[in-house]
């Protein structure tokens, strides 16, 4: 099954992560199929950056994403609609 979900980077204390899909036996960290964007939570304000079109594309071919992922694109999906 092919999932979409957070790869962490960075050191610690200063975790980023990258948007990832993947197949859902690899490990958190290793292979993966493509990066669709990343995700900074220590940054203020809009701190996701990820290419809609390619989550439309990878849920529509049966990709599912975990909760953190959907939240995260649901933020994105409102940020587009009301570019303030």
């Amino acid at each position: 099954m092919v999932v979409i979900r957070l790869r962490r980077e960075g050191t610690k204390n200063s975790p980023y992560y990258k948007v990832v899909v993947a197949n859902q036996r690899s490990p958190r960290d290793g292979r993966f199929i493509e990066i669709i964007g990343n995700y900074d939570p220590k940054k203020e304000g809009v701190n996701a950056n990820i290419d809609l079109a390619r989550v439309d594309y990878w849920v529509a071919n049966g990709a599912q994403p975990s909760d953190t992922v959907r939240s995260i694109v649901k933020k994105a999906r409102k940020a587009a609609a009301n570019p303030a």
